[in-house]
């Protein structure tokens, strides 16, 4: 794919790296080796591989950025998601290790964390219910449950991304920018 945008374009500028999945839930007590396993080739391995493919086509880009995507979960982990908690922590790791190995080749790289984005397909009407129940919520309570009382949805990630690759943030790398609504367990 990365080499179809090369050749129809003629480089690569921009790389947005947004892999990840949430497998079953459960304790560390009682996790699954193979959903641990699968966690960290889709939340981790996966943006490793991206990366380390497209850094030789990035360095030859114009004004060249590398957005991934995070989690809230890096900096407000839940019990029962620490495969993907750890998986994106790592992420945020390998970020950062890349900025400080790119900055020198005029590629900025940098990570946002949203907070759960309901508007996706990863949401299922049952799954939002167990999860508002869980918090003895209503589900519109739980999908605004920010300081700001808002619904993340996909469009302000996508607006955080397409900043952090634009020029606003073209002295920036090495950032973690939260898309939350401001979360209490972060601030």
């Amino acid at each position: 794919a990365v080499q179809d945008v090369v050749r129809q374009y003629g480089g690569l500028d921009i790389l947005v790296s947004n892999a990840g999945i949430f497998t079953a839930g459960a304790n560390f007590e009682h996790m699954d080796p193979a959903n641990w396993a699968k966690s960290l080739e889709v939340n981790l391995t996966s943006h490793m591989k991206l990366l380390q493919y497209c850094v030789p086509w990035l360095k030859r880009g114009v004004d060249p950025a590398a957005v991934f995507v995070g989690s809230r979960n890096v900096a407000a982990p839940g019990a029962g998601a620490g495969s993907y908690s750890c998986a994106k922590a790592a992420v945020t790791q390998l970020v950062r290790v890349a900025a400080l190995e790119l900055a020198g080749d005029g590629v900025r790289v940098n990570i946002i964390h949203p907070d759960a984005v309901f508007d996706t397909e990863l949401w299922t009407p049952e799954a939002l219910a167990r999860s508002a129940e869980r918090y003895n919520m209503t589900v519109e309570q739980y999908k605004t449950r920010n300081l700001m009382k808002t619904e993340i949805r996909s469009r302000d990630v996508a607006a955080m991304v397409c900043a952090m690759a634009g020029p606003i943030f073209a002295k920036t790398t090495g950032a973690q920018i939260p898309v939350d609504g401001g979360n209490d367990r972060v601030i």
